[in-house]
């Protein structure tokens, strides 16, 4: 794994995942083409399939940098 460099502040950037729902269902966050679509009771329409976020934190700003990864 390649050493990442903070955009804000030059500090050295740690890998790890944003956490989306709570207590006993946790999965980490994806993202999806497109506005989102509600449908009535079921929360969103996916229009494509999700792709995992990859994500980055600053250890020295705690700076966020998000990766769509394939």
């Amino acid at each position: 794994m390649r050493a990442h460099t903070c955009p804000k502040c030059q500090g050295t950037m740690e890998q790890g995942f944003t956490l989306t729902g709570r207590d006993t269902y946790r999965r980490a966050t994806s993202w999806v083409a497109g506005p989102p679509r509600k449908l009535l009771l079921l929360g969103l329409k996916l229009p494509h399939k999700p792709i995992d976020i990859q994500a980055w934190r600053c250890g020295r700003c705690g700076f966020l940098e998000n990766y769509a990864k394939n």
